[in-house]
């Protein structure tokens, strides 16, 4: 039997992670990191030291180089930034790979449904942490009901205590960190799709574990608006320390994400990307410790009956692997999912939701074991 072959588009905080879970699972597989920077490629593949993990060099931004050197594999897992995302899938479809993708791409990547289907391929999306696993509850909620009347997704990756100048360290993409404060946010409101400012609908709340924290809309429904059309109420909002969210407007409203570029000292300069390079500097923290908080309320009628089902996870920075908790939400997820189609338990074809995992009780049962085997804890209530 031929060794199966995987490649890892991406070697930041969640490529890393999601390689080595992939290697450390899949034993007998080839896993390949591809991406533009050599010498971070080499220091992950030494720091996870297994004979089957190599590197590439892969200008993803080269569509023809990208799917030429997708052929070459069976499986694609996507960790590319939000920019790339988008031609990561079109490119995987082209070449006729499954692939797993976490990016936060701007792009509606349903559009690639017919393509994918014609092309007998699964294409996974957004199988992150929100979106990912928290579609993947939803979907398990879902098709316990008879009718949803709402969906809230409330969660945020955090450090364990606020740390000035925002109460925030980065522990994924800058650049769509920038964005999810940038893009607008679509909503589901009295049955129908709503678009809305984002970095609105803020509230307070207390967390179990966390404390005080503040909430606001973001684009995290995505799938779930194609799957869940009949909701009544639906959004997502991400979970800060409070007055981030003030701090953050009035960097908005002072220009800083602007894309449009600005003449300073004869330079033309694009304020977001300044703006990404000082987050970057500034506010990639290693040393400090992060966790997640995700909470997740699904609401309908069941047997005639008033239902809610509520999902709660707090997880930690891992000390002993030095993982970040988001690296262990997204990653693992990503991984998990990756290793579900390696091993022919997915059969369905086309872009394919992550919530549809959540629906399958058996492909739900075996994710949501291997999540456990990790030490990830996510609580169900029923009320």
């Amino acid at each position: 039997m031929p060794t199966l072959k995987i490649i890892v588009l991406g070697c930041g905080n969640i490529g890393s992670v999601a390689a080595k879970d992939l290697a450390e699972n899949l034993p007998s597989a080839q896993i390949v990191i591809a991406d533009l920077n050599k010498s971070r490629v080499e220091e992950a593949v030494s720091k996870i030291g297994r004979d089957n993990v190599s590197l590439i060099k892969t200008d993803a931004s080269n569509y023809r180089e990208l799917v030429n050197t997708l052929k070459r594999f069976d499986l694609a897992v996507g960790t590319l930034p939000g920019p790339l995302g988008f031609l990561g899938c079109r490119a995987a479809v082209a070449a006729k790979v499954d692939m797993i993708d976490v990016s936060y791409m701007p792009e509606d990547v349903m559009t690639l449904n017919k393509a994918a289907l014609k092309a007998r391929v699964c294409v996974v999306p957004d199988c992150g942490m929100s979106p990912g696993l928290s579609n993947i509850l939803v979907g398990h909620a879902v098709s316990k009901f008879d009718k949803i009347e709402y969906v809230h997704l409330l969660n945020g990756g955090l450090p364990e205590k606020p740390v000035p100048p925002l109460g925030y360290v980065i522990t994924w993409s800058v650049k769509d960190l920038i964005d999810m404060y940038s893009r607008k946010v679509t909503i589901s409101k009295e049955g129908k799709a709503t678009r809305v400012k984002p970095l609105t609908g803020l509230e307070e709340l207390t967390f179990s574990g966390v404390g005080k924290l503040e909430a606001f809309y973001t684009d995290g429904l995505r799938t779930l608006l194609y799957t869940l059309k009949d909701a009544e109420e639906m959004w997502e909002k991400t979970l800060r320390y409070p007055g981030h969210v003030e701090k953050i407007k009035l960097l908005k409203n002072l220009g800083f994400f602007d894309e449009k570029p600005v003449e300073v000292q004869g330079f033309s300069v694009s304020p977001r990307e300044l703006t990404a390079e000082l987050f970057e500097r500034k506010l990639r923290k290693p040393e400090v410790r992060d966790i997640v908080a995700m909470l997740i309320e699904v609401g309908g009628v069941k047997n005639g009956r008033q239902v809610t089902y509520t999902y709660r996870l707090l997880d930690r920075y891992d000390k002993r692997r030095g993982v970040t908790a988001m690296a262990r939400i997204t990653a693992y997820t990503t991984s998990i999912v990756a290793q579900l189609l390696a091993k022919k338990a997915m059969e369905e074809k086309g872009v394919v939701p992550p919530e549809k995992i959540g629906m399958n009780e058996r492909l739900y049962k075996k994710l949501m074991g291997a999540i456990r085997k990790r030490g990830v804890v996510v609580t169900e209530a029923i009320s």
